[in-house]
């Protein structure tokens, strides 16, 4: 009878420890400025997805969120090669019969200049939790201004 009483008493000790969470140091938040205008797509959302996947950083770890966030402007300027003005289609489809829509570029250029390069660098992100969230970090204007003027920018060429 002694004995059921001794490991009671030790479950109930092992159950009721303190935890404490371990000091996370958080890393600073770097921001950058990237100007589109006359650069081609491609390269433009291959290198703003790498700084928000933070694949510059030699210290990164994999399953962390990076800490970094782009600015875009000029992104109605962004050139294209080829004939893909006219050829490249962005399709959504509702889920409903027959609600499939289509546009081109050049109609995408004209009604949501934004939607080129967030559709062009969320396709380079990864499709999970950590790529929903990076959705974030990524700010897209098609003008040159901007409402983030206090942030310190490092400027990147592309």
């Amino acid at each position: 009878m002694e004995q059921k009483k001794k490991e009671k008493q030790v479950k109930s000790n092992v159950l009721n420890k303190t935890r404490v969470k371990k000091q996370v140091t958080s890393k600073p938040i770097n921001w950058y400025l990237v100007n589109a205008q006359g650069s081609i797509l491609g390269k433009v959302a291959a290198k703003v997805a790498s700084i928000l996947l933070d694949k510059n950083d030699p210290k990164r770890k994999s399953y962390e969120i990076p800490q970094s966030r782009v600015v875009i402007i000029n992104a109605g300027k962004v050139e294209v090669s080829g004939r893909k003005e006219e050829n490249k289609k962005y399709y959504r489809y509702s889920g409903y019969p027959s609600g499939l829509r289509e546009r081109t570029l050049a109609q995408l250029r004209s009604q949501k200049p934004e939607e080129i390069i967030n559709h062009a660098v969320f396709g380079m992100l990864p499709k999970n939790r950590m790529g929903k969230s990076l959705r974030r970090h990524l700010f897209i204007y098609s003008g040159s201004s901007h409402p983030h003027e206090a942030q310190k920018f490092e400027t990147l060429e592309v």
